[in-house]
């Protein structure tokens, strides 16, 4: 069995590490003043966020058309691989997963199994990273699975946003009513809800220092007892300088984690806005 790896492109996994553990890129679509670009493609994230300062309106998204899906497919059984694990972000703020879902039994020269990652960004990267080293070490299928299972049930995030309106206008923000009428006068904290996958708010604060002290305080309650390695990622939507000057603290502050730096690349740029942060954490797979 040859097994192939593919993700979609808001794991935001650089080309060396592409090359490195041999994963494929599905590209979503961002859309700027009616005018599509494929993240990665025709778009990167300095370009992206420079359109976003003088777009009309609020950017929007759309996942790939089934005829380039099974383009990707199509390479990949010329290739040699008779199996693909698809892995892609959260299908609650997507349609992607879903449509590889009713799209794979159609798909007759390679086996398909999509993956829901319920997450995005380089968190997402890491289970396809984590995947490609299994198939390397030449697991299973089935162990695969397990072990994405296992790693996906020990990611945590916490997202703090400078404008929550192009989440409520997606619909990608499950209790935004109650947000709303208040959004100019505070800073909310934003997760993947452990039960629905969904974005949510789950508390609010009245200045960005307060929002990234409290998310701090909730890194380390949630994390104090763990009984296994943590890797974090600092992520920042087109705001480097403050990104790192959070991981600089997080490793003054947690010296026995490993603190990366990441982004949020267009697509879901566009739905976060510019100036977003993020302090996100899961196993750390490539300690044992």
């Amino acid at each position: 069995m040859k097994i192939a790896i593919v993700t979609d492109s808001t794991a935001y996994l650089s080309n060396d590490e592409l090359a490195k553990y041999k994963i494929h890129i599905l590209p979503i679509s961002v859309i700027i003043d009616g005018q599509t670009y494929e993240e990665g493609v025709d778009i990167d994230t300095a370009e992206f966020y420079e359109k976003l300062q003088s777009a009309k309106n609020f950017p929007s998204t759309a996942q790939p058309a089934a005829g380039k899906i099974i383009e990707l497919y199509d390479q990949l059984a010329r290739d040699g691989y008779d199996t693909v694990i698809s892995i892609h972000l959260a299908s609650t703020i997507s349609g992607l997963y879903n449509q590889l879902v009713a799209l794979a039994p159609t798909i007759k020269n390679i086996k398909v199994i999509p993956y829901d990652s319920k997450i995005t960004v380089k968190l997402m990267g890491y289970l396809a990273i984590a995947a490609a080293q299994m198939v390397t070490d030449g697991n299973s299928v089935d162990e695969i699975l397990t072990e994405l299972d296992a790693l996906r049930a020990t990611i945590d995030e916490i997202f703090v946003v400078d404008d929550l309106m192009n989440l409520v206008k997606g619909g990608r923000l499950s209790n935004a009513a109650g947000m709303v009428g208040s959004l100019l006068h505070i800073k909310p904290l934003l997760t993947f809800d452990d039960q629905t996958d969904k974005i949510v708010a789950f508390d609010k604060v009245r200045t960005r220092k307060r929002a990234l002290k409290r998310a701090e305080e909730i890194f380390n309650q949630r994390t104090s007892n763990l009984d296994y390695p943590v890797r974090v990622l600092i992520i920042n939507g087109n705001d480097q300088e403050h990104g790192q000057i959070w991981a600089d603290k997080i490793k003054a502050l947690r010296p026995d984690v490993k603190v990366t730096q990441s982004y949020f690349g267009p697509v879901i740029g566009a739905h976060l806005g510019n100036k977003s942060l993020a302090l996100a954490w899961m196993r750390d797979f490539e300690l044992k």
